[in-house]
Formats: C-alpha cells, sequence, structure tokens
C-alpha cells in the first residue's frame, strides 16, 4: 500500500460445510484462493481488493456469523476452475478469529449496520464492509 492509501475491508461468505474458518486456518500463512465466485458484482469487489486488505469470514448458511478475519495476501488473478475464464480470485491467509462470533441476527438488530451489504443483499458473496461498519462489528466480537 502507498503512503496515503487507506486498507479496504470486505466480507467474504463461505459455506462452512465447503469451508469453514478452521479449514482456512489450517491453510497457514501460505492461506488459500478465494475461488469459484461466480457473480459479477462479487467479482468487482474481488478485483478492487489489494494485498493487505482485511475481510470478515462470514459462515453463510449454517451459522450466519462472522467468525474471523483474513488478509488479502494475492490480487485478482484469473480462476482455473472457471471454464468460460470470466472470473478471477484472490489469496487470502487467517488473520485472527473474532473473540465472540457475530450473528447476522445480532447485525440486523443494530441500527447503526442497517445500511450493511449483508443486511441488505445477503447472497452476495463478496462485499465491501465501510470502515465504520468494521470498527463496529469488531467492537461486537471483542475484538476492539
Amino acid at each position: 500500500m502507498s503512503e496515503g492509501e487507506t486498507m479496504a475491508h470486505w466480507l467474504l461468505k463461505t459455506e462452512p460445510s465447503s469451508w469453514s474458518w478452521d479449514q482456512q486456518v489450517d491453510a497457514g500463512v501460505k492461506g488459500t484462493s478465494w475461488n469459484g465466485v461466480r457473480n459479477h458484482s462479487a467479482k468487482l469487489h474481488l478485483m478492487a481488493m489489494r494485498i493487505g486488505d482485511h475481510a470478515f469470514f462470514y459462515h453463510s448458511g449454517e451459522g450466519k456469523e462472522i467468525v474471523g478475519i483474513v488478509e488479502v495476501t494475492k490480487a485478482y488473478y484469473p480462476d482455473p476452475t472457471d471454464k468460460s475464464g470470466a472470473f478471477g480470485m484472490v489469496d487470502v491467509k487467517a488473520v485472527k478469529p473474532l473473540k465472540a462470533p457475530v450473528t447476522l441476527q445480532e447485525i440486523k438488530a443494530e441500527p447503526r449496520l442497517k445500511e450493511m451489504v449483508l443486511v441488505n443483499n445477503s447472497r452476495l458473496s463478496v462485499q465491501p464492509v465501510t470502515d465504520a461498519e468494521w470498527a463496529l462489528v469488531c467492537a461486537k466480537g471483542g475484538m476492539g
């Protein structure tokens, strides 16, 4: 990141039965690719990610909760699992778990988070998170 550039924040959704926080942690410092995204809005968010950006790791489906924080370790590049060649991916590594998971129910109950993409477009798998939302969710998760 260049001087004066601020870190962006994101939220990455995954079904824990497909890829869980524990699996992300087990991947170690090398991390893993965040592949399989097939939504054009989510693709644009992946393309905007920069090395060093942080993202909430969100268990969708079962759990519906933010459980940890990951860091982008490699910027957008082609996703070899996409036969069309239209989509790409980033690499991420686990940074730390939240001390207490923050549930979707808690987020929806917080008036200051009413504009959060997770509340208004819950199906989007890669989402931007504002600095204020990031700070509030981190505080709710015991990270503040």
